[in-house]
């Protein structure tokens, strides 16, 4: 059986004091080492056991995903070479590992071993708080879907990476399309297949790293997202919300969740997890929220307006977070209400606050495109600009100034 341990070597500790971790691999009898190229101080190396116990260090918590990651790395290859029944060498697969030599063949594997392999690592991401559980059951069901169509359209199981055709492909976005079935509901919609499609070739891009596949079949997938209108509200709109008291405690508490997010651009998985740790003090005592969006990991900085303030204050001390808490499912079934009681005829969710932010908050009141994509944590302009370009305001705006100059 393989049995892999970390250990420091600390007469080799840098000038810093830093240990180098490397790990110790062992089979039959026989052991090899090999360095992680990670380091730790001796100190924290004892005080965590060994990165064993509960990290609160950030640095610490990389550093043992960095670990776990290097293990499951030389599991996945050692297994692989005991499934084909090739003589194992465990100096191979670590020269293999550090590069230092080049793989002869490529192992057909299928396209559900590296989903597992994958969903494994990122499931490990979840924990570490790198990456957000909504996304986890994303690779999960995509999982689902590919092994769903295998078995009602091929009576198999699973299928060599390298088997899949562009006909696989094709007969694969059809079936996705027009005859998969969830919860009742027969086929999926062309932008959420595209994303699905997206997941899939990610998922052997991953495959790609471990050495596991040598190309991305799903590269050859063509498909295009429909871009569609996000729905906002306009400010008259956002008023109707923000003027409105309801007697209703549940609603009240909704309508205040929904309205901090128009005012701070938050998703619901990162308004969730704001507390007042979040909650810093600039130099000029003006108050920001800073964070890491889960989505994408990209740092953003928020300003907390007046509106926000007020929120959090009310319910300061009522919870551990800066906001109470309630699930996806029951605030857009509230927001729906509310849409009733103050007469909007749009179909709100609570996204659609997130919207209103990049759109009528922002954007429409002359904040920079570049300032707003960096409030939302967007990893690039690009992503921003959608919301630019559903604003009649600030078309009017700028026509406006040409008109001035022909009068």
């Amino acid at each position: 059986m393989l049995k892999i341990i970390y250990f420091i070597k600390s007469e080799k500790a840098n000038l810093n004091g830093e240990c180098p971790i490397y790990a110790k691999i062992t089979y039959r009898g026989r052991s090899i080492t090999m360095t992680s190229g990670k380091y730790i101080t001796k100190e924290r190396w004892d005080f965590t056991s060994h990165l064993r116990g509960s990290l609160r260090v950030q640095k610490e918590k990389a550093i043992k995903a960095s670990l776990d990651s290097l293990a499951m790395l030389f599991e996945t290859k050692f297994n692989l070479l005991l499934k084909n029944n090739s003589t194992i060498n465990l100096n191979d697969i670590k020269r293999d590992i550090l590069g230092k030599t080049k793989v002869k063949a490529k192992s057909k594997t299928g396209i559900i071993e590296i989903f597992n392999l994958h969903n494994k690592d990122f499931e490990r991401k979840v924990e570490y708080g790198e990456r957000s559980s909504a996304s986890l059951q994303k690779y999960n069901r995509a999982k689902d879907l590919i092994r769903i169509f295998l078995q009602e359209k091929y009576k198999i199981d699973n299928i060599k990476v390298e088997s899949i055709t562009g006909a696989f492909i094709y007969n694969l976005e059809s079936f996705l399309k027009y005859e998969s079935e969830y919860k009742g509901k027969i086929g999926i919609g062309n932008n959420s297949v595209v994303k699905y499609f997206k997941t899939f070739k990610t998922v052997c891009n991953y495959g790609i790293k471990l050495d596991l596949i040598e190309k991305n079949p799903f590269s050859k997938y063509d498909g295009k997202l429909q871009i569609k209108d996000a729905v906002f509200l306009t400010q008259d709109e956002l008023n109707k919300i923000e003027e409105k008291t309801f007697k209703m405690e549940r609603l009240e508490k909704v309508k205040d969740i929904f309205l901090f997010s128009c005012y701070t651009g938050y998703a619901p998985i990162d308004a969730k997890n704001l507390t007042l740790d979040n909650l810093i003090a600039g130099n000029d005592g003006n108050l920001w929220i800073i964070t890491n969006r889960i989505k994408t990991g990209v740092r953003a900085n928020v300003p907390v307006l007046p509106p926000v303030l007020r929120i959090i204050e009310k319910y300061k001390g009522k919870q551990e977070s800066l906001i109470p808490k309630i699930s996806n499912q029951k605030m857009n079934a509230y927001l729906k209400e509310i849409a009733d009681i103050v007469g909007i005829n749009k179909k709100l969710s609570w996204y659609t606050s997130r919207h209103t932010f990049g759109s009528t908050v922002t954007l429409g009141n002359g904040v920079s495109i570049e300032n707003v994509s960096a409030m939302m944590g967007h990893s690039n302009i690009k992503q921003t600009q959608h919301y630019a370009k559903v604003l009649d305001s600030n078309v009017m705006d700028d026509m406006q100034k040409l008109k001035n100059k022909y009068k």
